[in-house]
């Protein structure tokens, strides 16, 4: 019995350690901003969040990056909630790219996304598996304490490879 409790705590701790270095516990960053231009070249997304297509736009842009056909990171635009846990999404799954003048990937096009907004923006050091949802509640927990309203809008990118940003305009 005591074999067992040591491997059960033994296992919790191994837990504990991955989930830390993973960014479970890290502390997102957030303020509101002026946003500045993107530049996100990509594929749209409509449908269902268990939907194959998307995890291969999401796989697609990692292979771009990859292989350096595209110069930048892994960015998103969601046209609703990603947060939400509904089964419809509508997204542009891409890479943010320094400028418009790229040269797209078959099957990719650039959205432009406008500087010049005052966005709530959230950062946070911890994979690209934790940070959305660290971003997202993060955010929403700021706009709520400010009382800023949102629009439904959201960008999200990964400048670094534990690194994540949300930005999500607030209503005027």
């Amino acid at each position: 019995m005591k074999k067992f409790l040591y491997v059960v705590v033994g296992i919790a701790i191994l837990g504990m350690v991955f989930y830390t270095y993973m960014g479970g516990f890290a502390t997102p960053e957030v303020k509101v901003t002026t946003s500045e231009t993107k530049y996100i070249a990509g594929q749209p997304f409509s449908g269902s969040v268990k939907d194959e297509a998307l995890g291969k736009a999401f796989q697609r842009a990692a292979e771009v990056v990859d292989k350096k056909e595209l110069q930048g990171v892994l960015g998103s635009i969601y046209y609703n909630d990603p947060d939400k846990t509904s089964d419809s999404l509508k997204a542009f799954i891409g890479v943010i790219v320094p400028d418009k003048n790229v040269v797209l990937p078959a099957g990719f096009e650039l959205r432009t996304i406008p500087g010049g907004k005052k966005v709530v923006h959230a950062e946070v050091e911890a994979s690209i598996a934790m940070a959305p949802k660290r971003l997202y509640a993060a955010v929403f927990d700021y706009a709520k304490e400010e009382k800023l309203k949102l629009e439904t809008f959201y960008v999200e990118w990964f400048p670094e490879e534990k690194r994540g940003v949300v930005e999500v305009p607030i209503k005027q």
